[in-house]
């Protein structure tokens, strides 16, 4: 079948690095994808080596092409994340065939939530009741954490490139290399958003009972580091060695040494790589996320931040799901922003098993693509 998947890119990228993962995932499974995205920035590092199999078309050009160049829609169109289609290619959609479901399908990709309303809603249809292609029928598919929902993206290689991933290389392309040392350093990746209890953390890896090793991705999570750093220790790194900044943080009884690389921006591929390297990975939004619990490490996941609180239920549908224990709801919530208080001991959070727990739940779920073909094909007879 063919899937045309739409998406327009948000300023966190949340949005595309989805759509991305599951435009080769379902070129994996011998499917043929466009995808049609509105801003093509973020492939260059997300995807520095595109799929040939995968036509990337440019959604700025589409507004102005014309009906003739945009070609017949695919047997499956997605809006991923409530974007809409653009109107030409709705006037090609209605013109190529008759309003029947059993032609083509059409379907509003959600956000993954572990809120009840996801299984509620969750291939539910959306009849399309005036403009262009009214009388067509849409359906909600949601992705998320129970066999009532549709799951979360995993690749059919997944496991096996975790077994065969060798961190020790991985590293020292980053100057990072293994010791025999002993205590051996704690290595935590950070991506994040601002949070308020950044400070607190960067102080409490500098207490740590062993060297650590805070790895930075590019863009929000490292500007966020730098304000922090700026109050924390005015005057600067103790020493910068191939990338990597040693900072001492002088209330520390020890005085002892945090070491900061500050990553660029990682293809999908190397951020992979990045989780399973590290003990310990705070993570943000809704595909790194799925990535962290794939990866089987103990994390910490930020919520994007909204302004009314909504993402607090979200939150608490997640906790919900997690067994987690007070430690570990703590740790969540203070670094949400909804508890004003100390953050719990690192050591609690090392010993997290919620990513194990979630792993061992949702591995025996079908995943986000393969219950979309499922469905596609129940819907295209």
């Amino acid at each position: 079948m063919q899937w045309d998947i739409f998406c327009r890119v948000i300023d966190n990228f949340g949005d595309i690095g989805v759509c991305w993962r599951l435009a080769n995932d379902l070129v994996e499974r011998g499917q043929l994808v466009r995808i049609f995205v509105d801003d093509l920035t973020a492939l260059r590092w997300m995807a520095p080596i595109a799929s040939p199999q995968i036509e990337i078309v440019n959604w700025r050009d589409q507004e102005t092409s014309s009906i003739e160049d945009l070609g017949v829609p695919g047997d499956v169109v997605i809006e991923s994340f409530g974007c809409e289609l653009p109107a030409a290619y709705l006037t090609q959609m209605q013109s190529c065939a008759a309003p029947t479901v059993a032609q083509r399908l059409w379907l509003n990709l959600e956000y993954l939530t572990a809120e009840d309303y996801a299984a509620r809603c969750h291939k539910l249809p959306s009849p399309v009741m005036s403009g262009l292609c009214n009388g067509w029928t849409k359906y909600f598919f949601y992705p998320g954490f129970t066999a009532q929902t549709g799951g979360l993206l995993r690749e059919l290689d997944l496991q096996d490139r975790q077994r065969r991933f060798d961190a020790a290389l991985w590293l020292a392309q980053w100057g990072l290399q293994s010791t025999v040392a002993k205590p051996p350093p704690l290595r935590v990746s950070l991506f994040c958003y601002e949070p308020v209890a950044l400070s607190a953390l960067l102080e409490q890896l500098s207490q740590a009972q062993r060297p650590v090793e805070l790895l930075v991705t590019a863009g929000r999570s490292a500007t966020a580091v730098d304000a922090c750093l700026r109050q924390l220790c005015p005057n600067g790194p103790v020493h910068t060695q191939n990338l990597i900044e040693n900072w001492s943080f002088g209330n520390t009884e020890n005085n002892s040494l945090l070491s900061i690389l500050k990553l660029p921006y990682l293809s999908q591929i190397d951020f992979d790589h990045l989780l399973w390297s590290c003990d310990l990975n705070f993570v943000r939004g809704e595909d790194s996320l799925t990535r962290a619990i794939w990866a089987n490490k103990p994390f910490v996941w930020q919520l994007y931040p909204q302004d009314d609180g909504a993402h607090y239920d979200k939150l608490d549908a997640f906790m919900a799901i997690c067994q987690s224990t007070t430690d570990e709801a703590r740790w969540f919530d203070v670094w949400n922003g909804r508890l004003k208080t100390v953050l719990p001991p690192l050591d609690s959070l090392l010993k997290s098993q919620i990513s194990s727990h979630l792993a061992a739940h949702l591995l025996p779920q079908a995943d986000l693509a393969s219950q979309l073909i499922s469905f596609a094909i129940e819907k295209t007879r």
